[in-house]
């Protein structure tokens, strides 16, 4: 029955067929995320740079009642310049599917999909997490219980700058969720290398990651893999600067009250505004370097299996 829901592109069947390796990629970057004509350029130049790679990049979006994995250029277009693209998490997905109704996939959905598309490997720009203050809002990201059941590996920038990271990793070890990170070990902090969190394992090229991958998954260990990537070193920004504009946003986002699934693409927004597009350049440099790593680490890990 699953499959009623499913749809493939042509060169994702055929590369998994094939059993090649297929790295999943979210499309709220190209709906939520940027401008066009930027969104669809940079949604072609990850895909590009998976394929550069040896792998198969397969795109997410839910169309017209089906949940597409690997989507074509007009298709990637239609999500660009849409305007009645909704966002979907989890709990978004069956309303939408019943509707037939168009819609960008966060983690949490994308990680779905490539799971039920047997796609072990998915690159994203960063993780949602534990919003600042959930001690009172409890604003939780469905992106952490995500990584607690769906087994996929998650590569990212850490998570957004805009949450509580401390709390982020807690509630990650708590949920049993592995992160390791990618020749570094400490913690990302998305737009810098650097949050000062330590991690437990550090892990220093794709081969070690694939092995651990698969130790874990041969152990019948449910939940996904976070795989910690830090943005280049050229591309980093200056943390003081960074955690100035952050106070600012969330201080203006609490005069207006913004709250809930509204609150993530406000600051982000505010932080590009504050910033002159800084932070929206650094976003382009990690996800295409996350992409990059991802892909590697299919590749590898279809060696493996």
């Amino acid at each position: 029955m699953k499959d009623e829901y499913l749809k493939l592109s042509p060169e994702v069947a055929r590369a998994r067929a094939d059993r090649k390796a297929i790295v999943a990629l979210e499309s709220t970057i190209i709906s939520h995320g940027l401008p066009y004509p930027e969104n669809l350029e940079t949604a072609l130049a990850l895909e590009g740079i998976v394929r550069q790679e040896g792998a198969t990049p397969a795109t997410v979006a839910i169309l017209a009642g089906r949940i597409r994995v690997g989507l074509e250029v007009e298709e990637l277009e239609l999500l660009a310049t849409g305007k009645d693209v909704l966002k979907a998490s989890r709990r978004d997905i069956p309303a939408i599917l019943a509707r037939g109704l168009r819609a960008a996939t966060t983690v949490s959905a994308t990680m779905i999909a490539a799971h039920l598309a047997g796609i072990k490997v998915f690159a994203t720009g960063g993780i949602g997490g534990v919003h600042r203050g959930a001690q009172q809002t409890f604003d939780v990201s469905a992106d952490l219980t995500e990584l607690a059941k769906t087994p996929v590996a998650v590569v990212c920038a850490g998570a957004k700058a805009i949450l509580d990271l401390p709390l982020t990793l807690e509630y990650l070890e708590t949920l049993g969720v592995p992160v390791w990170g990618y020749q570094t070990g400490v913690f990302p902090a998305f737009y810098t290398r650097d949050s000062g969190l330590p991690l437990d394992y550090r892990m220093e090229d794709e081969l070690e990651i694939a092995r651990a991958i698969q130790a874990k998954w041969d152990l019948g260990q449910e939940g996904g893999i976070l795989i910690a990537n830090p943005i280049p070193p050229q591309d980093e920004l200056d943390q003081t600067m960074v955690q100035g504009v952050v106070s600012q946003a969330l201080k203006e986002a609490d005069q207006q009250g913004i709250r809930g699934k509204h609150l993530t693409p406000f600051l982000l927004d505010r932080l590009k505004d504050l910033t002159g597009g800084l932070t929206l350049q650094a976003n382009l440099a990690l996800v295409k370097n996350n992409a990059r790593l991802a892909a590697r680490i299919a590749v590898t890990l279809s060696r493996l299996i």
